[in-house]
């Protein structure tokens, strides 16, 4: 699938405030399940986003450290949450913020990882926009193998400086949206 190129004008497609994006993936991030509101807001039909990689929604504006920061926190066996710009079919884009969590069976085996995806509020997106711009350049200057590793080290050490981790870092930018009646963080 082709996505017009990183800085091209596309419509944004806004979730209401009480609209959630549901998927799961099996371990290696092929889908397994998508709620309706997936399919709506990402203009796929179900049997076009079963066994797929999640990574067919990826926006070419999102730094490919951010994504390198999520599979390494999972790995860990911990939940990532992230401000995500993502693609629709049509090349129209979306922002979430999502909460990746592992998915684990009874007897403690990874079966897949579980993503819960709601509006971010906009100062999220005008705080995270010149964070994955900079990510980004970061990334241009690398090769393609240490480029996701040399934008997320520059996040890490920014956010080190602030004394503040990531995943405090993107909770702070939505307390707004966490806390909002009716909305479970």
């Amino acid at each position: 699938m082709t996505h017009p190129a990183a800085g091209t004008a596309s419509k944004e497609i806004r979730l209401a405030p009480h609209e959630l994006i549901i998927t799961k993936t099996d371990p290696t991030g092929h889908i397994t399940y998508a709620n309706r509101v997936f399919m709506r807001i990402a203009g796929y039909a179900e049997h076009e986003l079963l066994g797929k990689p999640h990574n067919l929604i990826r926006h070419p504006d999102m730094p490919r450290g951010a994504y390198r920061l999520m599979w390494k926190t999972l790995q860990q066996g911990q939940e990532f949450f992230a401000v995500v710009k993502n693609h629709s079919k049509n090349g129209d884009y979306y922002w979430v913020l999502a909460n990746v969590t592992p998915d684990y069976d009874l007897r403690g085996q990874l079966q897949g990882y579980y993503s819960v995806r709601r509006p971010p509020s906009q100062e999220a997106i005008n705080a995270i926009e010149p964070v994955y711009a900079q990510m980004r350049q970061i990334e241009a200057s690398h090769n393609k193998a240490t480029a996701p590793d040399a934008s997320v080290a520059w996040l890490q050490q920014v956010l080190a400086d602030k004394g503040v981790s990531y995943q405090d870092f993107i909770l702070s930018l939505n307390a707004q949206v966490l806390q909002a009646p009716g909305v479970a963080a």
